[in-house]
């Protein structure tokens, strides 16, 4: 039977009661069934290898970024200009040849490192850095081998630098006022050579040319006209140049006609004049 409420004005509605909710009994976790916290990460680790698995095989992030690379390039970023500097003796063609060699002109796909290496290639070039300037322009900043010498070999003339490279120049005459260095290995050796002329200034202002006799020693040519013999060892070689800058200080050696002046033998020196030949010690105070 149903229970009917009656309301009176001004009488508040009754509360409802609040049924009773049975008690629910806490049942223990069963021992056929543990729990596995580990299961939900491994999955998560699982499902991200397929994924990425799945996009290398397709090749989806080399896809989306030459798509972007490619539409960025259409917008206006892509190579436009090179700015070279740091050039003084070489041709800039070969550099720009160089910088614009890749695969792509689009700004994201150029290799700066690849741009760089390809650069260092060159003859002239010692070393290059290379800079990239949105939207359209590279930079690139050339330090030049310097030349220290002209090597004439087989009857051919080249520009080398302090390690036996042959640097390209179609004006040789530019560079006359370098020393000239003669013979097979001449060009390995210049570097030394001309190393060793820098201490010896008082040598250096008669040198003429100099002669690389049998991959061993040096024949020096004097624009006076003499040649200097030295012998092969490097220790010997400064005693020699130290005892001919003081011979001719002492008594205006050079200049006198003589054809030749042999320091290969240890502590003398073989003057020649003509057919003739004379020996003499090089201990300080000998007057020629």
């Amino acid at each position: 039977m149903s229970e009917r409420v009656i309301l009176k004005r001004g009488q508040k509605t009754p509360a409802k009661r609040a049924r009773a909710k049975p008690a629910r009994s806490k049942r223990p976790a069963s021992a056929s069934t543990p729990a596995r916290p580990w299961l939900a990460p491994t999955l998560a680790v699982l499902a991200a290898v397929v994924a990425l698995g799945t996009a290398w095989l397709y090749q989806l992030p080399e896809r989306l970024w030459l798509g972007a690379a490619k539409g960025v390039a259409a917008i206006g970023f892509e190579v436009r200009d090179v700015d070279v500097s740091g050039t003084r003796h070489m041709a800039r063609l070969p550099v720009y040849t160089a910088a614009l060699d890749g695969a792509s002109d689009s700004m994201l796909l150029v290799d700066l490192d690849d741009v760089k290496a390809r650069l260092e290639l060159l003859p002239w070039v010692a070393e290059a850095s290379v800079g990239r300037v949105l939207p359209d322009r590279l930079t690139i900043d050339i330090v030049e081998r310097r030349p220290i010498a002209i090597w004439q070999n087989e009857g051919r003339h080249r520009l080398i630098d302090a390690e036996g490279r042959i640097l390209q120049t179609e004006d040789l005459a530019r560079f006359a006022a370098l020393p000239l260095v003669v013979d097979e290995g001449a060009d390995r050796e210049a570097g030394a050579l001309v190393a060793l002329l820098a201490d010896y200034p008082a040598v250096e202002k008669h040198f003429a040319s100099a002669i690389w006799r049998g991959g061993r020693r040096w024949d020096i040519q004097l624009k006076s006209g003499e040649t200097l013999l030295l012998p092969e060892d490097g220790a010997a070689v400064r005693r020699a140049l130290d005892a001919f800058v003081r011979l001719d200080r002492d008594t205006g050696l050079v200049g006198r006609g003589f054809v030749s002046l042999d320091f290969r033998v240890p502590a003398q020196m073989v003057v020649r004049a003509g057919a003739e030949e004379n020996v003499i010690t090089t201990v300080a105070g000998t007057e020629i």
